[in-house]
């Protein structure tokens, strides 16, 4: 079922192989022509993610082999990818990778992303690793293309490969450039597969780039700009339905035993009034109601009357710090060198601190949607999920349906930067059309949206250390517990198709490992059962472990009496970091030595202080790897008769290695900036006894347009380095370089965000340290 006025799949300037086409038929008449080159590899297992880690386990093998790379006759290039674009600007940056390696316009380019039936599974979009890793196969199928291409024309003209030259899609013989031939040309009644070469295939060399590390344009703005459908929102198809849900009185929990079996009772005579209504669905915990209209189901959903049974009170969480401490973990201990307690004993000064990350949204601007279609041949929705290939797993749990009867075509949506309600919404739509037999369009309100979303997960870091009689770091020992189950289907759990059993993410340790060289080390997680739904949100748990790493390290350097700068690059191993964080400190202009207002106001009566902070995002299964470097130094002032903070001056640097496109890495910087300013300055769930009750933007307030500061971006030229994720990266010192910059303004530590007017003002009630 095509979408009216909405491609079966959004590619940038124009759509896939057919308008008229879902994605499935699209990969098949792809796979059957006979004027096109594909790069292809033989289907693959399910994912099967890492323990503890992200994602489900599948055994399902497509039927058709993973298309990488398509050169059709009639002049244009498809490109695939797993992941998509969260409005990261991948779309265009993956594009310039293909055009490169194939020496192509990129106008020629469509990026196919994401769709279960015609991208490979490449996992989640998560990690800031699609350029880093799954960019990886797709640039290697666009040389192997190329090279295969050559050597056609090399053996058409009877001369070596090494005499050739190609531009613009056009090969020429470097000895006689009147033979010219296109790779169009080549292709015409030529039907060649490739299988995708996982070895050393010739990649183009760096200094021969165009394309790449050029600024490039957006492809996907112009229709933004225009307001053509492109959201999953404006997905309409015919004989669609709306649909609306009514959730369960415990918003944003999704563990105890009440979970799938407390609805007593639905009364449908209570909406048997209002027109158009088509249906009420009930399937355990599960309740939904479907109208010809949306306004007539918006009704239905205010109107239905439920019984729900008494639910036992969440936890008070007013002292989160305390909450957390009291959760049974399973600890995992991962570094041990050096003797930590015999350091400490010995140390010339030592301290303990204590760190606490609040509960935070992902705050999408707009609720989650969906369109599916359920018929005896099969399930087909319109999503904005980032995990297509995992939705369909659980679609498929859910639906009881073969995966290879299942489609996710993969549509923008409003953006998450991690887990918010874009797979509920899928999974509410898939019941209600399986229901009433027709397409139905499920959007959740904003009530909705912000009570259920997997919330970023609270988190506790205890941290100890030490210097020596030198001022020199000697010892650390750290201790991080993260809450989180990776947030399961809504609708999986209150139909009952899973239990609401606890279940235990193993993703705390990201960045846990500081980056400093002490010489006596202990780092462990905790790992905890959620006491919220939780999942992922931008920097997982690495911002609040290097909040704790960078805010430490600035109070040993305190206690040594150092520069705080000078003092981290004195135990910064890491020279790329090293240099980075200079650069981005010339940049600022930092004077060693030189400190802020330290609680007493300047003429004027404001607070200033400057913080500096740096860490390397490093994620995935532990140990991991590292994603871009990143480092801040901002500028604040402080308004000591109401606690108002204004940030006057931001320098944020990033060395992403090499740049595909340095303007989309620009403008990721930029998004992570003010979303994690957003995050620090502003941004705690609050909880009742049933569960959330941070029900709208009034209780959950995030940053003003007003509230932007000035900022200067520093980017490293790294051109001949491999690229490193650059999504999340610039968001994972932000904490620590503010809460710093309140010390220097202030006198006093901030150990605990949002540095909001009442914390502040509750820390300058409190006397100030003797120096």
């Amino acid at each position: 079922m095509q979408a009216t006025n909405l491609p079966g799949h959004s590619s940038g300037p124009s759509s896939g192989p057919s308008s008229g086409q879902t994605p499935r038929e699209a990969r098949r008449q792809l796979l059957e022509r006979g004027d096109a080159l594909l790069v292809t590899r033989a289907p693959q297992p399910g994912a099967k993610p890492a323990p503890g880690q992200p994602g489900a386990a599948s055994s399902y093998v497509q039927p058709l082999p993973d298309v990488f790379v398509a050169l059709l006759a009639e002049g244009r290039v498809l490109a695939f990818n797993g992941h998509v674009d969260l409005g990261t600007g991948i779309r265009t940056s993956l594009a310039q990778i293909v055009a490169e390696e194939l020496s192509v316009d990129m106008d020629c380019v469509t990026m196919i992303l994401g769709h279960t039936e015609e991208a490979p599974n490449q996992g989640p979009t998560i990690a800031s690793a699609t350029i880093q890793i799954s960019a990886v196969p797709l640039r290697k199928a666009a040389a192997q293309a190329r090279e295969h291409l050559l050597a056609m024309a090399a053996a058409q003209w009877g001369i070596p490969v090494a005499r050739l030259r190609i531009a613009a899609g056009r090969i020429t013989d470097a000895d006689q450039p009147q033979r010219s031939t296109s790779y169009f040309t080549l292709l015409a009644g030529q039907k060649i597969m490739l299988t995708l070469d996982p070895g050393d295939v010739p990649l183009k060399p760096a200094s021969q780039y165009t394309l790449v590390g050029r600024s490039s344009q957006r492809v996907d703005i112009p229709a933004k700009v225009r307001a053509e459908p492109v959201y999953v929102h404006d997905v309409r198809v015919p004989g669609m339905l709306h649909g609306r849900v009514v959730r369960p009185p415990h918003p944003g929990r999704d563990g105890g035993d009440f979970i799938g079996n407390s609805l007593l009772s639905v009364d449908r005579d209570s909406v048997a009034h209002i027109p158009g209504l088509v249906a009420v669905v009930v399937q355990g915990d599960f309740v939904g109601v479907v109208a010809e209209r949306e306004e007539q189901a918006q009704r239905a959903m205010r109107e239905l009357k439920l019984r729900w049974k008494d639910i036992p009170p969440l936890p008070a969480m007013d002292d989160l710090e305390t909450r957390l401490r009291e959760l049974p973990a399973k600890r995992r201990e991962l570094v041990r060198q050096g003797d930590l307690d015999a350091a400490m004993d010995s140390a010339a000064q030592r301290i303990e601190r204590t760190y606490v990350w609040p509960y935070q949204m992902h705050a999408s601007i707009g609720p989650s949607c969906a369109v599916a279609d359920y018929r005896e041949e099969g399930l087909t929705v319109w999503s904005g999920t980032q995990n297509p290939h995992v939705m369909r797993i659980d679609l498929s749990r859910l639906c009881e349906l073969d995966e290879g009867k299942i489609e996710v075509i993969r549509l923008e949506a409003a953006g998450c930067y991690g887990r918010n309600c874009a797979d509920d919404v899928v999974a509410d739509a898939a019941l209600l059309s399986r229901a009433v037999g027709r397409p139905v369009r499920v959007q959740l309100t904003r009530e909705q949206e912000h009570a259920w979303e997997p919330k970023g997960a609270a988190q506790l870091m205890q941290v100890r250390g030490a210097i020596d009689d030198a001022g020199r770091l000697s010892a650390y020992g750290f201790q991080t517990r993260y809450p989180s189950n990776d947030a399961p289907v809504l609708a999986l759990l209150l139909t009952g198709k899973i239990a609401p059993e606890p279940r235990v993410l193993e993703m705390g340790d990201r960045t846990a490992v500081p980056p400093y060289a002490y010489p006596h080390l202990q780092i462990d997680c905790d790992d905890v059962a959620p006491i919220v739904r939780a999942g992922w949100l931008r920097g997982v748990s690495a911002m609040p472990n290097s909040f704790a790493h960078e805010v430490f390290i600035d109070e040993l350097a305190e206690l040594a009496r150092e520069d705080r700068l000078a003092y981290r690059l004195a135990h910064l191993p890491d020279e790329r970091a090293s240099a980075l964080l200079q650069a981005v400190a010339e940049k600022a202009g930092w004077v060693a030595g030189a400190s802020g207002s330290r609680g007493r106001p300047e003429a004027d009566g404001k607070l200033r202080g400057r913080g500096i902070a740096y860490a390397r995002y490093v994620h995935s299964k532990f140990p991991g790897f590292g994603a871009a470097w990143s480092a801040w130094v901002i500028d604040i002032e402080v308004d000591p008769a109401d606690g108002a903070l204004k940030v006057t001056s931001l320098v944020v640097g990033q060395d992403t290695g090499m740049m595909v496109n340095p303007d989309g890495v620009r403008h990721q910087m930029h998004g992570n900036i003010l979303q994690s300013l957003s995050r620090v300055l502003k941004e705690r769930v609050s909880f009742g006894p049933q569960g959330t009750t941070s029900l709208e933007w009034g209780a959950y307030p995030i940053l003003h347009f007003t509230e932007v500061p000035p900022i200067e971006i520093v980017l490293m030229q790294r051109q001949d380095q491999p690229p490193m994720g650059a999504g999340e990266s610039a968001s994972v010192p932000s904490a620590a370089a503010l809460s710093n910059a309140l010390f220097d303004a202030t006198g006093r530590r901030f150990r605990q965000p949002p540095f909001n007017a009442e914390c502040i003002l509750a820390g300058l009630r409190e006397p100030l340290p003797a120096v």
